[in-house]
């Protein structure tokens, strides 16, 4: 059964947690989440499952980001999330949808036990201009019949950063260098002393 919204309120501090929490953001049977300020993407060509990828940090100014099509944009929210419960589960708005935005196509389902921030994938179809903070998607709760046990997954649970894919950890990939920190800039123009 999916939770109301006023129920989403009367559970806060009970069995989900929403930080920072702002009633205005409340809708009938959801929450709004808004953007943080930062999205990771990926520096490979073909990116490998079984293997971690490069990625770089990209900042969305005040003034807002182009998104260009054929990328795919990782981000998070701003908010941090806490469910004991309930079934988690995030959706973009339809208002991006609209637009091209794509928001977390295929990462929407949480576990009961999930605390952290929403890693959001964002791709979109056409160049759309984004802006830190935006609210960009919503969090609904479903009830779970016979609730069994909890989320006690070490590879995103507490995540207070963008998580890029760490499936390479279930695949047997090696991951000492999960992050390999290649300067672009010195490679295209030689190194600088």
């Amino acid at each position: 059964m999916l939770i109301s919204g006023e129920e989403i309120q009367r559970r806060m501090g009970l069995d989900l947690n929403i930080d920072p929490f702002d009633p205005l953001r409340v809708n009938p049977n959801s929450y709004d989440l808004s953007l943080h300020h930062e999205l990771l993407v990926y520096e490979e060509i073909v990116l490998d499952a079984a293997s971690p990828n490069r990625y770089r940090r990209i900042e969305i100014p005040p003034e807002g980001l182009t998104l260009q099509p054929g990328l795919l944009y990782l981000g998070r929210t701003v908010e941090f999330t806490e469910t004991h419960s309930l079934v988690p589960m995030i959706q973009g708005r339809s208002s991006f949808a609209r637009l091209g935005l794509m928001v977390n196509p295929g990462g929407s389902l949480g576990d009961i036990g999930y605390c952290g921030t929403w890693t959001l994938d964002l791709h979109c179809v056409q160049p759309i201009r984004i802006y830190p903070n935006m609210k960009v998607c919503q969090i609904y709760y479903l009830d779970l019949l016979n609730p069994g046990a909890t989320y006690c997954s070490k590879k995103y649970q507490n995540s207070r950063d963008i998580q890029p894919s760490l499936i390479f950890r279930e695949l047997g990939g090696d991951n000492r260098d999960e992050q390999m920190e290649l300067n672009f800039d010195e490679i295209l123009h030689g190194s600088r002393s």
